[in-house]
């Protein structure tokens, strides 16, 4: 019986040690950890339970069959996020680089199904050459079965991709599907065809971390939510946001302790609209002035700056935030940001996670090159994300509420269900200035008859009494009663129920 007890012991040494301490020690040098240390330091202490250790892959052609390191090059199991279940894969670059041959796919397909019986999120750390190029087909089979279950969870359960590594051609689509995507600085790059194609088919010259490291799928394609110096802290990011989550789409999102006064008054919050109507002002103050505990996790911080997005927790409970920055193109949708918010609004949506709109937009973008672009279409994705939306959405209107763009942002007419202003708000179809030009044409060469016209607009129209006067506002509040208002106004929704006409499913303009 000893010598069995010895050999099972023997057996796990050798799987630990995945592709051979040499390998290991190469993967430290890069300053990049191990696939078994990332589990140790994303799981609760003791909490991992690990499946298919012993799995070895089939392979017989160039001589495969020489080398079957047990686990095959990605590491599988669940455990616990503070006390919470997640599933988790984590590939081994030291194990023939990571690359998914068929039982590797096999491995991550196995606790997906699981993930999905048992509701509960799947967290994927992504450290792979791609496809392993001796099993052909076979490998590009595994990675279809991947993403069949990425497609088939989304919605269900909360996935997160974290890319510590390399992640190209086909790789690069599984984490695409996923929820939210982080990067590490410096060690992690994503690109659908490397520098070397790219050299040769349009004779480009870029290194890997131009085409696809973190800095460049953060700021300029979207495609990384965030960017962390390195494994250790791209880790407890992790941690941090499983904790803003549900496990499952049949689950609220968690409730946590908090040490904030519901009805905590911020007077500092009366002077935060500047007297002159075109100077700027940080939204990140309110945000965190709401928050329990001044506590906000951005999510997309470095691209669209002129919209945020991000988690707070009001009275212990989460809620989606979604606001104009008027630190940034004064904070006027375009493009970008409406992509940024909607794909954060339809997640916050699919989790019944309610969402918090905080408005000062004077517009949509202008010029060509928005036109160009399609900002009918992309800034329809966020009127649309909005309308569909069957969660509590509350909606403070802080400065101006302009045009298509006040429609667009949460209004009554999205079905909002608490639409608060600022006595600052000005809602109106445009500026004075703009709106007097058009309606006085006549007037343009007197510059005296405009001045009194562009009051009167002014007069008419920079404040939120008259939308409140058609109960498209339903009460004009004080700047520092806010997170009483808001946090009163989410306790209310609690119970809300709403749901949309039956239907296979909709046709958001993509």
């Amino acid at each position: 019986m000893k010598d069995i007890l010895q050999e099972l012991e023997d057996r796990r040494d050798e799987a630990r040690l995945g592709g051979g301490q040499r390998r290991i020690d190469a993967q430290h040098a890069k300053g990049k950890l191990t696939a078994r240390e990332r589990i140790e330091l994303l799981l609760d202490e003791d909490s991992f339970e690990e499946f298919d250790m012993f799995k070895a892959h089939r392979c017989t052609d160039f001589g495969m069959e020489k080398e079957r390191p047990y686990g095959d090059g990605v590491v599988t199991g669940w455990g616990t996020i503070n006390g919470r279940m997640v599933y988790v894969f984590s590939q081994d670059f030291t194990v023939f680089g990571g690359s998914l041959s068929e039982t590797h796919a096999e491995k991550i397909c196995k606790i997906m199904d699981m993930a999905m019986q048992n509701g509960a999120p799947v967290i994927g750390l992504n450290d792979s050459g791609g496809a392993r190029i001796q099993e052909g087909v076979d490998s590009l089979a595994g990675y279809a079965e991947v993403f069949q279950r990425n497609i088939e969870a989304s919605g269900v359960i909360p996935q997160i991709s974290v890319i510590m590594g390399p992640c190209a051609g086909g790789a690069v689509y599984s984490p695409a599907m996923t929820d939210f995507i982080f990067m590490v600085k410096d060690s992690s790059y994503m690109f659908v065809t490397g520098p070397d194609v790219v050299k040769t088919v349009t004779n480009e010259q870029v290194t890997a971390e131009e085409l696809g490291g973190a800095v460049t799928h953060t700021r300029k394609s979207s495609v990384a939510d965030g960017a962390f110096e390195n494994d250790v802290e791209a880790l407890a990011e992790v941690r941090r946001l499983v904790d803003f989550l549900p496990l499952n789409n049949r689950e609220k999102p968690p409730v946590r302790p908090f040490f904030d006064e519901p009805g905590r008054v911020e007077e500092s919050l009366d002077t935060l609209i500047p007297a002159n109507p075109n100077t700027p002002y940080d939204m990140k103050e309110l945000i965190e002035k709401v928050a329990d505990e001044g506590d906000f996790y951005e999510i997309q911080e470095d691209y669209a700056k002129n919209i945020i997005t991000g988690f707070i927790r009001l009275e212990g409970q989460t809620v989606g935030v979604v606001a104009n920055q008027p630190m940034v193109l004064a904070g006027c949708l375009d493009i970008d940001s409406s992509r940024k918010a909607a794909r954060f609004v339809r997640f916050c949506d699919c989790f019944e996670i309610p969402i918090l709109t905080l408005v000062d937009v004077p517009g949509f973008l202008p010029g060509t090159s928005q036109e160009y672009g399609g900002v009918i279409k992309h800034g329809a994705k966020l009127l649309f994300a909005y309308g569909e939306a069957t969660v509590p959405k509350v909606t403070v209107i802080t400065r101006k509420a302009y045009g298509g763009a006040y429609d667009v942002m949460s209004s009554k007419h999205l079905r909002g269900d608490f639409n608060y202003a600022w006595p600052t708000a000005e809602i109106a179809v445009m500026g004075a200035k703009g709106a007097t030009e058009i309606i006085h044409r006549a007037d343009l060469g007197d510059a005296d008859k405009i001045a009194a016209h562009t009051k009167d607009y002014e007069d008419r129209f920079t404040n939120p009494f008259v939308a409140a006067e058609r109960g498209f506002i339903d009460e004009v509040i004080q700047p520092r009663s806010t997170r009483k208002r808001v946090s009163r106004a989410f306790a209310a929704l609690r119970n809300k129920k709403l749901s949309n006409p039956w239907k296979k499913h909709d046709n958001i303009p993509l």
